[in-house]
């Protein structure tokens, strides 16, 4: 069990790993909303993170309970995660008071990739300057903290900007040989474009399109 505890340490909740190898239910099992655990407000590992973050002006967002007590344990003490929802507004706000700059590294599989996507949108809607760290050969940070905590620490310094990430991706999603291809990669595009606030870095990506 992983007690879960809010920004000035106090426990209001608990995330719990599920040991029946034959559970239909998610993996993990967590403290339902009460009137003291908002879970759309709690961001996990932020108690002992915040100072970090402020030293290094930078957030370094996780998925999982495991991949912010690994990168602590390794040093990388700006790690944290969002305690199992879908980041959220209210979460970037409290991260904003100590960093304007927030990177994520999920999960290699789908779900983490959508849950990358979705907080990216969340961190942009912000005007939060948002990057991404790849997770090469490994599924999530905790395995490759545990492999190697100086690959971790370096996947962390040669993350990418949010675009460059949507730009890349694109890339290996869309057949940027055909017409429908190119029509497929502008629409998606456009609609991440669009949702950058600043007009100067908008007409930049717009150029690069």
């Amino acid at each position: 069990m992983f007690p879960i505890r809010n920004i000035h340490g106090n426990t209001v909740g608990f995330t719990a790993r599920l040991l029946d190898p034959e559970a239909k239910e998610a993996k993990y099992i967590n403290t339902p909303q009460t009137s003291i655990y908002n879970k759309s407000a709690v961001i996990y590992g932020l108690d002992k993170a915040k100072r970090a973050i402020q030293q290094e002006d930078l957030a370094v967002m996780v998925e999982g309970n495991m991949d912010v007590i690994t990168s602590h344990r390794v040093g990388v003490k700006n790690a944290i995660a969002s305690s199992g929802t879908a980041l959220t507004a209210e979460q970037v706000s409290v991260i904003k008071r100590y960093t304007q700059n927030i990177a994520f590294a999920f999960d290699a599989d789908s779900a983490g990739q959508t849950a990358v996507k979705r907080g990216i949108d969340m961190a942009l809607a912000s005007d939060m300057n948002v990057s991404v760290i790849i997770l090469a050969g490994a599924k999530d940070p905790d395995e490759l903290a545990n492999r190697d905590p100086e690959l971790w620490k370096k996947a962390i310094k040669e993350r990418i900007g949010a675009m460059e990430y949507y730009f890349s991706t694109t890339k290996k999603n869309f057949d940027l040989n055909s017409a429908s291809g190119k029509k497929q990669a502008s629409v998606y595009l456009l609609a991440e474009i669009a949702k950058i606030k600043n007009r100067v870095e908008q007409s930049h990506w717009l150029q690069q399109l």
